[in-house]
């Protein structure tokens, strides 16, 4: 049976097992080998990454042909009105590709939210707003480009979910081993 490890990884850590740049990796929270991230956060998003030592699973985690549902909590610079979050809704040409169409919904800040640190820049002029937004692709820093291109930069990125796989309590830094969910048994060839 496939290993699979859930871990909120913390802002600035890397999705990789080396450190680099002054950036720490897995190594220093996951006292596991053999194992390997399925897909990539960012070091400046927080969130739910899936490590894994079956490649079918990590595979079908990652290649966006199977559209995943992945589902990002997204504090943004300024309140979203109807417009943009229609257009995050439909999708939107970022210019090298077009994404796909998402789900998009203001929320209250996520309940249990743990701290930043570094805390997100604050300014008393300027409103921030959160969203939920849930797209069934991942490319390179997609989603702040989604949020910037309807006029709502993000100031803070956390994935809470991809598939069947959610943070359910896990605080920034911890880790811990499920058994196969359905998107693991799909993968392979169960479903």
């Amino acid at each position: 049976m496939a290993r699979i490890i859930l871990f909120n990884k913390p802002y600035g850590v890397l999705s990789q097992f080396t450190s680099e740049d002054g950036h720490p990796g897995l190594k220093q929270f996951i006292p596991l080998t053999g194992v390997y991230a399925a897909g990539r956060l960012d070091a400046d998003s927080e969130g739910l990454l899936i490590l894994t030592d079956d490649g079918r699973l990590q595979h079908r985690l990652t290649d966006p042909r199977h559209k995943l549902a992945k589902t990002y909590w997204v504090q943004v610079e300024g309140v979203p009105d109807a417009a943009a979050l229609e257009a995050l809704r439909r999708g939107l040409d970022l210019g090298d590709f077009v994404t796909r169409p998402a789900k998009a919904r203001l929320i209250e800040e996520p309940a249990g939210l743990w701290p930043r640190n570094p805390p997100i820049r604050f300014r008393k002029s300027v409103p921030t707003r959160w969203l939920e937004l849930t797209i069934a692709e991942g490319k390179n820093r997609q989603v702040r480009r989604m949020t910037a291109k309807v006029g709502f930069p993000t100031l803070r990125l956390i994935r809470a979910r991809i598939g069947d796989y959610a943070l359910d309590g896990l605080a920034p830094g911890q880790w811990r081993e499920v058994g196969a969910a359905p998107a693991a048994k799909a993968a392979k060839g169960w479903a």
